[in-house]
């Protein structure tokens, strides 16, 4: 199973705030292949970052993930999803780009994710 990192977990991983048992199975996870959505780079990488460090943590996490673009089929499958339910346009591309690349999301908001059809969800709280 592969998996696509949410910003929120991203930022939470680096932060070192998952407990002691998830945090080493994102490591596992991080270690083989972190995939991250562009909407997620833009969103991490956008954030005022309180310190340097912060930033160069970010930016070095980022640099060696595999950023999946926005294409064509995640395009339409992004217009799928905002027909089937009311979502933010970020939220939905994240969700189309998990479900064409058959990825499981990792975030703490599965509220927003759940209901998506073809949509595999892990919250980093509750592995």
């Amino acid at each position: 199973m592969q998996y696509l990192l949410d910003t929120n977990a991203i930022i939470d991983y680096l932060q070192s705030k998952l407990p002691m048992e998830n945090q080493r199975l994102i490591n596992s996870i991080v270690d083989d292949i972190s995939m991250v959505s562009v909407i997620s780079k833009m969103e991490t990488l956008g954030f005022n970052f309180p310190s340097k460090k912060e930033q160069t943590i970010m930016e070095t996490f980022i640099f060696y993930s595999k950023i999946l673009d926005i294409d064509e089929s995640i395009v339409n499958q992004t217009i799928t999803i905002r027909k089937s339910r009311k979502i933010k346009l970020p939220d939905a591309i994240i969700a189309a780009t998990a479900i064409v690349h058959n990825l499981t999301l990792i975030t703490r908001n599965t509220a927003d994710f759940e209901g998506i059809k073809g949509l595999n969800l892990m919250n980093p709280y509750d592995l």
